[in-house]
């Protein structure tokens, strides 16, 4: 990039509408170098931070739906798209969305079958040796029944395509493996994404979440985070599309670190190369850290929600700057630095999440919360009318909090979280248990 067009303003167009796309866009935000912020469609925080464009929905990506985000960018002259979610990624935005003097920070459509198509992802780890739990990958109901039917050892039994993070089901029996079959092959409880399944062997030990930003050349990996899916404490209950995190989590050491870069990272993208394809953007790495080591658990071609919101709370540098070398390919330029303090997030939800709730009700006790410096409210399923917030999704709000250690981080975000008041709210109060 030349001298000059470093110094100039960069609009930033971002894909999305949850936590995760309101805390990158607060952390873009404070970048010298940011323009215009863009949100689509956004939420009722990002309203407050930029421009929402509630006409496109970028869910379905058809030729209408990239005509229209493409036209937005020409006449708001954006020079950065950043995009979310992952089933815009699966169906190909990235790719389409490309044009000369134009940025995508996100992975093409074929590097993003890593997360988009769970056969895909475990006959490439299988290939390249990277470790990960055995596992078969079945298209027929009776096929796979017979197959756990004659399994001595508990399985996990995942729908292979996307499914908003909760088509995984832990079984702890052969029937409970069947149930979870049937809710996939048969009840499509999670749609198309339900047609193909793959049954692994379970794996035990501690989940971590690992990220890393990749130029197509240069990875650099962030800090670790633990994620928390199951809806009840004590990680019981449903999978659901994240309860909280933590970040840094003591789980992971530099000695470590290095072997899961070794080992999956750098590996994972050498053997998309070789097929021709290039990676930029964010490979997120689900790992179960076993007595025999660390093995992937999933791929996300994306920023992880609610990892993002901790990472963003901690990020010291100039997260416009990082994502520009991501989509130039010169990460190698770039020097990141992290606040030496834990952050904890909490998400509050609405009443019978990650079942069926009510929205449109009233928010209130957002700024209390956010008295405390330490703290921060990032906003997922809400909407601003002209003088309030309101609920509009299942996950509402993902409360952060920042302490000198994990306790105390978490204790803030709690309290944090006991000030904010909506008809049916709830939230985990053991965000970072499986550590303390």
């Amino acid at each position: 990039m030349s001298a000059k067009n470093k110094k100039k303003k960069v609009n930033v167009l971002i894909i999305g509408s949850g936590g995760r796309e309101h805390a990158i866009g607060w952390k873009l935000k404070k970048s010298k170098r940011c323009g215009t912020l863009h949100f689509a469609p956004g939420n009722g925080g990002t309203a407050v931070l930029g421009k929402n464009v509630n006409t496109i929905n970028p869910d379905r990506v058809d030729t209408k739906t990239v005509d229209d985000i493409d036209y937005y960018c020409r006449q708001n002259d954006v020079d950065l798209v950043v995009i979310g979610p992952e089933d815009p990624l699966s169906q190909g935005l990235a790719d389409r969305l490309a044009k000369e003097g134009r940025m995508i920070f996100g992975p093409v459509a074929a590097a993003a079958k890593l997360e988009g198509d769970k056969a895909f992802a475990k006959q490439l780890m299988k290939a390249v040796s990277i470790p990960t739990a055995d596992a078969r990958v079945f298209k027929e109901y009776s096929v796979a029944a017979n197959y756990v039917q004659s399994r001595e050892t508990p399985v996990v039994v995942k729908a292979a395509g996307l499914a908003k993070g909760k088509g995984v089901i832990v079984c702890d029996d052969n029937d409970q493996a069947l149930d979870a079959l049937a809710q996939c092959m048969k009840n499509k409880s999670f749609g198309d994404a339900g047609d193909t399944v793959i049954v692994e062997e379970r794996l035990s030990g501690q989940e971590v979440s690992i990220l890393a930003l990749v130029d197509g050349r240069n990875i650099y990996v962030l800090d670790p985070s633990q994620d928390h899916k199951q809806a009840n404490e004590g990680d019981t209950g449903p999978n659901t599309g994240g309860m909280g995190a933590y970040c840094p989590t003591p789980l992971v050491n530099e000695k470590l670190m290095q072997t899961i870069e070794r080992e999956i990272l750098v590996p994972t993208v050498d053997a998309l190369r070789r097929d021709g394809i290039e990676y930029k953007g964010v490979l997120y790495a689900g790992l179960m850290l076993t007595a025999g080591g660390p093995k992937v658990l999933e791929y996300n071609c994306r920023f992880g929600d609610p990892e993002t919101q901790p990472l963003m709370m901690r990020l010291k540098g100039d997260l416009l700057e990082i994502m520009i070398a991501t989509a130039q390919g010169t990460l190698d330029e770039i020097d990141l630095s992290w606040d030496s303090r834990c952050c904890c997030c909490v998400v509050m939800a609405s009443g019978g999440y990650p079942g069926r709730y009510n929205a449109n009700k009233t928010i209130r006790g957002i700024d209390d919360a956010e008295s405390d410096p330490d703290v921060k409210v990032f906003h997922a399923g809400t909407r601003k009318t002209r003088d309030e917030f309101v609920t509009s999704g299942g996950r509402v709000l993902n409360v952060c909090a920042m302490g000198k250690d994990l306790k105390e981080a978490q204790e803030k975000a709690n309290a944090a979280c006991a000030k904010i008041k909506f008809d049916g709210a709830w939230y985990r109060k053991d965000i970072g248990w499986r550590v303390m």
